[in-house]
């Protein structure tokens, strides 16, 4: 049962209407949304609004975030935080768990990371400088603080963020994020990844789905919507339609492109 049911739109003020993002088409046929699945997909062109709709989401649950600012703070979110004052919620449970992921924050966070890191190791040597003289003892109590948040820092991503491959490191970022019984929001997630890192996150969508975890994606990758039970919003003329996996036209389009390359090429190839 997905832990967030329904978002209702309410009326929204005339003279707010002209204005981004409350004049997005899709806002005036929306009234509510029902969430059935543990994982659902949005779909659409870019423009559609459906990431627009996500990160309203993510801030009337006032979730927590990956790589960015707090959803309360962060600039590039005031324009989702104005669309979720008109959004109402709706929860079987309402969870604290989770987080709200877009894709080009990752790497922004793994920058961080691998600073933080930097800093710590720099303090330890500073201490083991300053202490050189003293009983091992002294030493440890004034490591202690600094190397425990070290060693929690390797347990969770070894090497560094930035030591593997931009998929392997996303996974890694995801993985260790993770706790039962959370509503993640995720925005593009296949944009670190190749078709096999995707095929392992649909891997980790089922394992964490067994634990009670609810999934809302925004997505192009046709791969990630084949996920096995997700329900698939899709975007379309200012309409929010839910549609099946082989009616999506991302779908088709990839499917007929690898049937017959050449036949799409040729049309787009001059010369």
């Amino acid at each position: 049962m997905p832990h967030l049911q329904t978002i209702t739109l309410r009326e929204i003020p005339e003279n707010n209407q002209a204005h981004y993002p409350f004049n997005l088409p899709l806002l005036r046929g929306l009234d509510e949304l029902r969430f059935s699945a543990p994982v659902t997909f949005f779909v659409g062109e870019n423009g559609s609004g459906k990431s627009t709709l996500l990160e309203a989401i993510a801030c009337a649950a006032e979730m927590v975030t990956v790589g960015s600012e707090s959803v309360k703070t962060d600039k590039s979110l005031s324009h989702a935080r104005e669309l979720s004052k008109y959004l109402r919620l709706a929860w079987t449970k309402r969870s604290r768990r989770g987080f709200f992921l877009r894709a080009e924050d990752f790497f922004g966070y793994a920058k961080r990371q691998n600073e933080l890191r930097a800093e710590m190791e720099a303090d330890l040597r500073e201490i083991e400088q300053e202490y050189q003289n003293r009983s091992s003892y002294a030493q440890s109590l004034a490591k202690m603080s600094t190397a425990g948040q070290l060693g929690d820092m390797r347990r969770r991503y070894g090497d560094g963020l930035d030591a593997r491959s931009h998929g392997e490191s996303f996974l890694d970022l995801f993985q260790s994020r993770f706790v039962p019984n959370g509503l993640y929001l995720l925005d593009e997630p296949e944009a670190p990844l190749s078709p096999l890192r995707q095929l392992a996150l649909i891997s980790t969508l089922k394992d964490m789905e067994s634990l009670n975890a609810q999934f809302i994606i925004a997505s192009h990758s046709p791969i990630l919507m084949a996920y096995p039970g997700a329900e698939i919003f899709h975007f379309e003329d200012g309409k929010i339609k839910k549609v099946g996996f082989n009616d999506l036209e991302h779908v088709r389009l990839m499917r007929d492109f690898l049937n017959n390359p050449e036949a799409f090429l040729t049309h787009i190839i001059k010369g």
